[in-house]
């Protein structure tokens, strides 16, 4: 079964900023998630990965499929969460997958203190039935 885990920032959960991090644990950190993907690899569970850019670099498209799309700046100021980074990992059962998210919610933040971050887990889906 595939999994996404889903790496969030919020306002909420007080994480600081990473840019208002001391450079050592930025460096501690980002050796951390590059330890988590190889643990990933090595485990033959990892389908994909990736870190997203900031929401201020997103862009909203939406179009009618009639006239050109409007494209709009990403969430707006007042967004209070937004999605960092996922994982995509295929695994044996929804409880490895919630193992898995709970080893990188442990990533290490300033001064190497676990910061104990959202990670949502969701079941990618199958493909509807060829009847449909």
């Amino acid at each position: 079964m595939k999994y996404m885990l889903l790496m969030q920032f919020s306002e909420q959960t007080g994480l600081p900023p990473i840019e208002t991090w001391p450079q050592e644990d930025v460096k501690a950190h980002i050796q951390f998630m590059r330890d988590v993907d190889k643990k990933f690899v090595d485990a033959g569970e990892l389908v994909d990965a990736q870190g997203l850019a900031m929401p201020d670099q997103a862009r909203i498209v939406r179009a009618d499929g009639v006239g050109s799309p409007v494209v709009t700046d990403g969430p707006y100021p007042e967004t209070k969460e937004f999605l960092v980074g996922y994982w995509i990992v295929d695994v044996e059962s929804q409880e490895r997958a919630v193992e898995l998210a709970a080893y990188v919610s442990a990533a290490p933040g300033p001064g190497g203190r676990p910061l104990n971050m959202p990670i949502e887990v969701r079941q990618v889906m199958s493909a509807p039935p060829a009847e449909l």
